[in-house]
């Protein structure tokens, strides 16, 4: 009788797979790795804490229960209480001494915009003086802001809500694409834009969102969400066709809004030009739903992925509010001209909120044409959605990839699931310019620091530790 084994399970290196193969025999290979270095203390102890699978549950569901409405449009010292001299911006918390550059610069040109300063290049020795400015984490008042993400008193805001719970998130409108502030220029037609946007576009908008409102409700942006993932988008670089979707909406509220036709038809032609108009919504969106599984005891699900250009930062449902940073990472990607990888900032911007909910770089496999703009193949894209199944809790229904058969987009990243088996996130994003002022220098493909995870997870471990 043989003893020859009909199939053989492998785990770890493909030598010894290969060599059973070469006899003829089945093999299936297990990609399995080992924990991150020094995480395995820290993974038995969350893995043992008694609130873990519950919470776990209950922030998924938190999460995938919210819906949002875009309710209003308004100056954000009225939608954030933002007084003159303060300034939000993106990722965890910085001072103007750690600042990098695109950040600098769009502090700058909003200090510019503001009247605080004649010129940009004056407002420098404004913020190192530290005298009568602050600076503030967006997402420390429900907000989030792409890029550098500087938000001024007088800057018009998104206004989102989502209509079981009246939990409202923000963000600012979208400017377009290259030399613009959230890539940390501030020439004179940069703040013209600006300006033009203050004055026309967010008094326009505005009036179209409160006609909307006042007639069905206002506009569903999950909604859109959910159509435009099917129609080739991913909801972080590529945008298109949730942005038609949005001006679809919004287009007989504002040419009846009866503002000036003039103004009306550049408004029309400046978000039917902009193909990351959406984007802004997306963000918020991806927020609200976040922001409802916030601080659930126990839960190891990740709601903030955030980068102000020096460091990139994590918060944790069990973890309050509390930031976990590293360094920020160069993206891998595609350059603009003549740029190059010297020429391009670490990592910047809010909009990795997107991935935190299960979109953008979670969603590759919805726009294998992304792969045209960041990098990489097609294969590339659809294997990028398959791995990020390996760490997330879930699936959103809502939100589904045709090609892999109309599956949930991988949702809810998990801390222990990171740690476990060292994959890290995979961001869709954006490249400013290190210095000041430059603008876009490409798009490309990013991960976290890997060293966050196993911060966030020794402050799980040291919570159930306490817990008992």
């Amino acid at each position: 009788m043989s003893t020859a084994p009909r199939h053989v399970v492998t785990v770890g290196a493909d030598l010894f797979a290969d060599a059973v193969e070469a006899q003829a025999t089945s093999v299936t290979r297990v990609d399995w790795r080992p924990p991150m270095p020094g995480t395995e203390s820290d993974l038995a102890r969350v893995a043992a804490d008694p609130l873990r699978r519950d919470a776990n549950d209950q922030a998924l569901a938190a999460m995938l229960g919210v819906t949002a409405t875009l309710v209003d449009v308004v100056p954000a010292s009225k939608a954030l209480d933002l007084a003159p001299g303060q300034f939000l911006h993106a990722g965890p918390p910085i001072a103007w001494d750690r600042a990098s550059g695109p950040l600098r610069g769009a502090l700058m040109g909003g200090a510019a915009l503001e009247g605080l300063v004649d010129d940009p290049e004056a407002a420098a020795a404004l913020f190192e003086s530290g005298s009568n400015v602050s600076l503030e984490p967006c997402h420390h008042r429900h907000t989030v802001g792409p890029m550098a993400g500087v938000v001024t008193p007088s800057m018009w805001m998104f206004v989102l809500e989502d209509p079981a719970t009246g939990r409202r998130t923000h963000c600012s409108l979208n400017e377009g694409l290259g030399k613009v502030l959230r890539y940390g220029a501030y020439s004179p037609d940069v703040l013209t834009r600006l300006r033009w946007m203050r004055d026309v576009l967010g008094p326009l908008l505005q009036r179209a969102v409160r006609a909307v409102r006042a007639g069905g409700g206002g506009v569903d942006v999950t909604g859109i969400l959910t159509q435009m993932l099917q129609m080739g988008d991913e909801a972080h670089n590529r945008n298109r066709a949730g942005t038609l979707m949005l001006l679809r909406d919004l287009a007989p509220a504002m040419v009846t809004s009866g503002m000036d036709s003039a103004d009306v038809a550049e408004s029309l032609r400046f978000i039917g030009g902009n193909d990351h108009f959406f984007l802004n919504l997306a963000m918020p969106a991806c927020k609200l739903a976040l922001d409802a599984a916030r601080d659930i005891d126990g839960s190891t699900m990740v709601v903030a992925m955030a980068r102000n250009g020096t460091d990139f930062g994590i918060q944790v449902s069990g973890t309050g509010d509390e930031w976990f940073v590293g360094p920020a990472q160069v993206a891998d990607g595609l350059y603009l001209g003549g740029y190059g990888p010297d020429d391009a900032n670490p990592d910047i911007g809010d909009s990795a909120i997107t991935e935190t909910a299960g979109v953008g770089g979670f969603a590759m496999a919805t726009a294998p044409a992304i792969v045209r703009l960041v990098g990489g193949s097609v294969p590339d894209a659809l294997a990028t959605t398959r791995r990020m199944h390996e760490i997330t809790l879930g699936e959103n229904p809502r939100w589904t990839v045709p090609v892999l058969e109309f599956q949930g987009v991988p949702t809810g990243i998990d801390v222990t699931r990171v740690c476990r088996t060292g994959i890290l996130p995979q961001i869709n994003t954006g490249m400013a310019g290190r210095v000041a002022g430059v603008g876009q220098v490409g798009a490309g493909l990013v991960n976290p620091p890997a060293e966050i995870f196993p911060m966030a997870l020794a402050r799980l471990a040291e919570l159930a530790r306490v817990r008992g």
